[in-house]
């Protein structure tokens, strides 16, 4: 066997179908460090090309690149990593198959061919919250505690909502961003306005967390990974600045009552 393969920036580029400017971000980063030949020349060896595989393969999934680079350099190795990526893939994958089965049963009931139940138009879009959740808070490369893990089965068994459930569910979710501004300009998460926001948000997680789901530590973890997430604290970080933390702090506090 010959030596093993080596791919200046631009073959890189072309066999990846990236840009050059993409490899030059990576690197600038830390996220994907070429080799250096002696005339200070990037060259890309067989490691390079595999880490270049997995954050491609990250990236198609939405992945931010500070989270992918917190999970490559964890302690899983290649072979682990790409598994637990096609198992989160796939996951896609059943999440847009129920979307589109959604859309193709609401066409269906439009054309006249078959019945379709008010509760059953919002299926798709109930299930794809969940599975959103739970990525969201693998995306850290963490997995959620045993508690939450069990409860997020439950959650997709447990919802049935028709179409005036979720729309009450709605406006509780906007009554928790009110409150939560309100709680916020306090600056006391332990205050009666944080008590109150953390009750709302107990009663929004148990819409669909379901009977019996609920528990104290449970609603302690989903207020880390609010906080752990990018996305969760630019939802609420919209209501002002600092206002995940604060929920994050209050809930704590409430829970430990």
């Amino acid at each position: 066997m010959g030596a093993p393969a080596t791919y200046t920036t631009k073959q890189l580029a072309d066999l990846a179908g990236v840009s050059v400017r993409t490899l030059h971000h990576y690197d600038k980063i830390g996220l994907l460090r070429p080799q250096r030949r002696e005339n200070g020349y990037r060259v890309y060896g067989p490691d390079e090309v595999d880490r270049l595989q997995l954050i491609l393969v990250y990236r198609a999934s939405g992945m931010q690149l500070t989270d992918i680079c917190h999970c490559i350099d964890g302690t899983a190795d290649l072979r682990e990593q790409l598994l637990q990526q096609r198992s989160r893939l796939a996951e896609e994958r059943k999440r847009l198959d129920r979307m589109i089965a959604t859309v193709d049963r609401t066409v269906a009931s439009l054309e006249g061919s078959t019945a379709m139940r008010d509760a059953d138009k919002f299926e798709g879009f109930k299930q794809a919250l969940v599975a959103d959740n739970e990525r969201n808070i693998r995306r850290r490369g963490a997995r959620p505690p045993l508690e939450m893990r069990r409860l997020t089965r439950q959650t997709r068994e447990s919802w049935g909502m028709t179409h005036e459930q979720y729309d009450e569910t709605k406006s509780l979710e906007a009554e928790i961003k009110k409150a939560l501004a309100e709680a916020l300009a306090t600056d006391n998460p332990t205050g009666p306005e944080a008590k109150r926001l953390c009750e709302l948000h107990r009663q929004w997680l148990c819409r669909f967390w379901g009977d019996g789901v609920y528990s104290k530590s449970a609603h302690v973890g989903m207020a880390e990974a609010y906080l752990a997430d990018e996305r969760f604290r630019a939802y609420y970080d919209a209501v002002a600045p600092g206002a995940t933390q604060f929920l994050r702090d209050a809930i704590v506090a409430y829970c430990a009552e």
